[in-house]
C-alpha cells in the first residue's frame, strides 16, 4: 500500500474506477449492464409514443385493418325495414296476394277443375251404370245426358247448401264461401253458380252452350285476382277457398 501514488489493489481493472462485478459498459452510452435483462426473443417492442393495452381491454385494430373473423357485427334485417314518420320501424308489407274472405287463400283454377271432375265422376258413373241395367241402349242414349245433367245440378246445390262443399272439393281440401264470407250458400246462390250444368238440357245446342260456358268460367277464374269465375260473380260473389 502506497500513499499519494498509484495503488494497483485499488484499481484492479487497469487503472479504471469501479470494483469487481461492476459492468464495464455502464459508462458507455446506454449499453446494458451486467444482470439487466434484454427483451425476450420474438417479443416486439412497443413503438414510440404508444402505450401498451390495459389488461382485459380489447385492442382496437389499426387503421385499414378489418376485424378478425367471427368478431364482426351480426347482420340485422331491422336496418332495412321501412320507417314511419317518427322513425319507428315497421313490419315488412304483405306479399300482396289477395287472401279472399276471412284471410283464407283462394283456390287456383287447376285444383278447382280437379274437384269438378271428381264430383262429375262420383255422380255420373253410378247413374250411367244404373241406366244401362234399367234401360235399353237407345233409351240410355236419349235420356242419359238429360238425367246426368239434372243429377249433377241437384247434387251441387244440395251439397253446397247443406255442407258448404262437395265430395270432390272436400277430398282436395276446398270449400265454397258465400258472398260476404258466410259459411254456407243459400239455394238461390248455389243454383245461380251451377246454372251452366243444366244448360245442357237445351235441345240440339245445349251441349255446345254448356261447353262454351265452362271454358269462359275457366278463363275468368284464371284472370281474376280473387279467383272468382263468372258463375261466382253471377251468384253474388261466391268464392272457392282452401281449408
Amino acid at each position: 500500500m502506497t500513499t499519494g501514488g498509484y495503488d494497483p489493489n485499488q484499481y484492479p481493472q487497469g487503472g479504471q474506477p469501479g470494483g469487481y462485478g461492476q459492468d464495464p459498459y455502464a459508462q458507455q452510452g446506454g449499453q446494458p449492464g451486467y444482470g439487466q435483462q434484454q427483451p425476450g426473443y420474438g417479443q416486439p417492442q412497443q413503438p414510440y409514443g404508444q402505450q401498451p393495452p390495459s389488461y382485459g381491454q380489447p385492442q382496437q385494430p389499426a387503421y385499414g385493418q378489418q376485424q378478425p373473423y367471427g368478431q364482426q357485427q351480426p347482420f340485422s334485417q331491422d336496418a332495412y325495414k321501412p320507417q314511419d314518420a317518427y322513425g319507428q320501424q315497421q313490419a315488412y308489407p304483405a306479399s300482396g296476394y289477395d287472401q279472399g274472405f276471412g284471410g283464407v287463400q283462394p283456390a287456383d283454377l287447376g285444383i278447382r277443375v280437379g274437384a269438378r271432375v271428381i264430383d262429375s265422376l262420383i255422380v255420373s258413373v253410378p247413374l250411367y251404370i244404373v241406366l244401362l241395367i234399367a234401360l235399353s241402349g237407345n233409351a240410355v242414349q236419349l235420356l242419359g245426358g238429360v238425367l246426368i245433367s239434372v243429377a249433377l245440378y241437384g247434387y251441387f246445390i244440395a251439397m253446397e247448401v247443406t255442407q258448404g262443399t262437395t265430395l270432390g272439393k272436400k277430398i282436395l281440401g276446398l270449400r265454397v264461401v258465400a258472398p260476404g264470407g258466410a259459411a254456407q250458400l243459400t239455394p238461390e246462390q248455389s243454383a245461380k253458380r251451377n246454372l251452366f250444368e243444366i244448360v245442357g238440357l237445351i235441345p240440339c245446342v245445349g251441349g255446345l252452350i254448356s261447353l262454351g260456358l265452362a271454358i269462359y268460367i275457366m278463363v275468368t277464374i284464371s284472370q281474376d285476382p280473387n279467383k272468382q269465375g263468372w258463375h261466382d260473380k253471377f251468384a253474388g260473389g261466391t268464392q272457392v277457398v282452401k281449408g
